[in-house]
């Protein structure tokens, strides 16, 4: 079953779609899935899409939601923060846990790119209440990938300012984000999880090296594993890869999702 939902996160309707697997008998677990910078909830060839109908199949549920400012959900791209969409990503967890037919104690979350940053985040704050966290090509050095953008734009910080946003690929970003972003320490905040974890990052990723996924092993060490998509860029932009990524993360959540303790 799939159904479009709603709800209200720092004053804005988040609009998304929540996955239940049929003809299944008791509480199930559920994912959260979170999007990246400028994406949205079926992100680049549906990919979160197939992830979801994929996850349903093997009994469990999931919700794709579009952040704030994003994709159909209210407010503007241009008001969009890292701290604004992790707010979001608390709410979505709170609406997550009060589901009908879902099993607060297993929860997992998985995340793209930005969204990945989100989602670590999120279980750094809310450890007791993921059970389980899976990041694609998590952008845990959000600050560091901007400053460096910013530099080979050709843009100053302080023109951003005066004009009050900065244009990319039809959207406007605002100062507010740039301020934020690069106040926020993702590592520490994601360092707190002490669940599994498993992290998916293409091996020529030219947006978030795999160098940036190897960090985030530093942080939490035995517990995560980190598995390199051979050849596969950014959104694993190929049908090939596609079918890797989601694979192994379908067999992972179901590993760690499908026995209740």
């Amino acid at each position: 079953m799939q159904k479009a939902v709603e709800l209200t996160s720092r004053g804005l309707k988040l609009r998304g779609m929540l996955h239940m697997p049929d003809n299944v008998s008791g509480k199930v677990p559920v994912v959260a899935i979170f999007h990246g910078f400028t994406g949205n909830k079926m992100e680049p060839h549906f990919i979160f899409v197939k992830l979801s109908r994929a996850l349903a199949k093997n009994g469990i549920a999931s919700v794709r939601f579009d952040f704030g400012g994003s994709g159909e959900s209210d407010g503007d791209f241009i008001d969009m923060t890292l701290s604004g969409e992790i707010q979001d990503a608390h709410n979505i967890l709170d609406y997550v846990k009060n589901l009908d037919g879902i099993d607060p104690k297993r929860i997992g979350a998985v995340g793209l790119s930005m969204g990945g940053a989100v989602a670590s985040a999120l279980a750094g704050d809310r450890k007791e209440d993921i059970k389980t966290l899976c990041l694609w090509a998590p952008a845990g050095n959000m600050g560091e990938l901007i400053r460096k953008q910013i530099d080979e734009s050709g843009y100053d910080i302080e023109d951003i300012r005066k004009a009050g946003y900065a244009e990319l690929g039809g959207l406007r970003i605002g100062i507010g984000f740039f301020d934020d972003v690069m106040g926020l320490d993702i590592f520490d905040r994601a360092r707190r999880y002490y669940g599994r974890v498993l992290i998916i990052h293409g091996e020529n990723d030219c947006t978030v090296p795999v160098g940036v996924s190897e960090r985030y092993l530093q942080y939490y060490g035995g517990r995560a594993e980190l598995k390199v998509i051979k050849n596969a860029d950014h959104t694993f932009n190929n049908s090939e890869w596609e079918k890797e990524v989601i694979g192994l993360t379908v067999e992972y959540l179901v590993k760690e999702l499908m026995t209740s303790e």
